[in-house]
């Protein structure tokens, strides 16, 4: 039988019955489409993730300093630390757990009919915190060099500390007393992107902050340049402590590309199998119609073998159309996989990210699953026997 009859042959066939034959591809049609489904929305969703990965996250890191007998970090190393490529801010951090509890109160006067006192956190840190811990000041100012020089005893409250302690302002020139020692309030700092302790913190300079045993540095906040994380990262211990570095651990923004990834083995885990699932269900039906119709057409057969027609072409013929149906289903499927990923993009304002290889191979896919699902139907009709399929 020459090709071109075969193909003729095939597509009558299938145009032959054309509603049983759109059922039929309908099940090839929901396996491929939940297929690009899956595949297309995890890209673009690990995409997205990428995207928006936040420039805070990006660019923040924290250097954790052990507790040591003579200290591994000085309060001078962590400025100089600005000297390197890529640093945008640093700010050093003493808090020890006996910082934690201490008393304060917004006033020296002790009335037994309310609580005036509150436990709050007490945190010594350099002048460069508001932009190191990505916060700014609600009132006031923050402390300078000049205070830390002096030794002034100023203090800066966390935005939620002041209002526990009731300090609505600083007109008043308010003070508190922590631990029965007055500090002069002269800010109150919020809207922490990092560190959001200090929100409910009492922050002094560190000349205040060794009466309370905050001498030495206990974390380092750096924050970078978009794209210098990992290598101040590496740099980062080196500046701060030439001789102890590894002594110092490096907490680093993940990596976006993990993140990604993550993300698209997710959801790639959970409609992968969905898909795959369709796509079964589609295969069988396709068989089942496709035996469904060996069935129905076994005098033709039989009219076709007896006129000279080999096992081969039978065979043949119903095998091309079930893989007609399936990369019929497959070009649906796929076109309505990309229509969902490009409208689902749509709505949530994402950039769609879908790969042209998947666009191309899905169509196979689908003639692939007609070609495997009419396996069996087609070795069926060619086994039949002239004589008997004409009876």
């Amino acid at each position: 039988m020459d090709p071109r009859d075969l193909w003729t042959e095939a597509l009558a066939g299938v145009l032959a019955r054309p509603l049983r034959s759109a059922l039929t591809t309908l099940g090839t049609v929901i396996g491929i489409a939940t297929l690009v489904v899956t595949l297309g929305v995890a890209g673009t969703a690990g995409n997205q993730i990428v995207g928006r990965f936040d420039e805070l996250t990006a660019t923040a890191l924290t250097v954790e300093v052990p507790r040591d007998d003579d200290p591994l970090v000085t309060w001078e190393a962590a400025d100089e630390l600005t000297r390197l490529r890529g640093v945008a801010a640093v700010t050093a951090i003493a808090q020890t757990e006996e910082s934690s509890n201490l008393t304060v109160t917004a006033n020296a006067l002790v009335d037994p009919t309310r609580i005036t006192g509150q436990s709050l956190a007490v945190v010594a840190a350099t002048p460069s915190l508001p932009q190191a811990a990505r916060g700014r000041m609600v009132r006031g100012r923050f402390f300078d060099a000049g205070h830390v020089r002096r030794g002034d005893r100023v203090a800066v409250l966390g935005e939620q500390a002041a209002r526990m302690l009731g300090i609505s302002g600083l007109d008043g020139q308010p003070a508190i007393f922590v631990d029965g020692r007055p500090y002069s309030v002269i800010g109150v700092v919020g809207d922490l992107k990092r560190e959001r302790i200090l929100t409910g913190a009492v922050i002094v300079p560190p000349t205040a902050g060794a009466e309370f045993g905050l001498r030495d540095v206990t974390r380092v906040l750096v924050a970078t340049d978009l794209g210098a994380a990992d290598l101040v990262a590496r740099q980062a211990p080196l500046a701060l402590s030439p001789a102890d570095h590894a002594l110092l651990q490096v907490v680093k923004p993940p990596s976006p590309e993990r993140a990604r990834d993550g993300v698209q083995n997710d959801l790639n885990g959970l409609f992968l199998v969905l898909g795959l699932v369709s796509l079964v269900v589609g295969a069988v039906g396709i068989a089942n119609v496709t035996l469904v119709t060996v069935m129905e057409r076994v005098p033709e057969i039989g009219l076709r073998r007896a006129l000279g027609a080999a096992r081969r072409h039978v065979a043949g013929q119903f095998l091309l159309e079930s893989t007609l149906v399936g990369l019929a289903g497959g070009v649906i499927g796929t076109s309505v996989g990309v229509a969902a990923v490009v409208t689902v993009s749509a709505v949530q304002r994402w950039t769609p990210l879908l790969d042209v290889r998947l666009a191309l191979a899905a169509p196979v896919a689908g003639a692939l699953v007609g070609l495997l699902a009419g396996l069996y139907p087609a070795l069926r009709a060619a086994r039949l026997e002239p004589v008997e399929a004409l009876r």
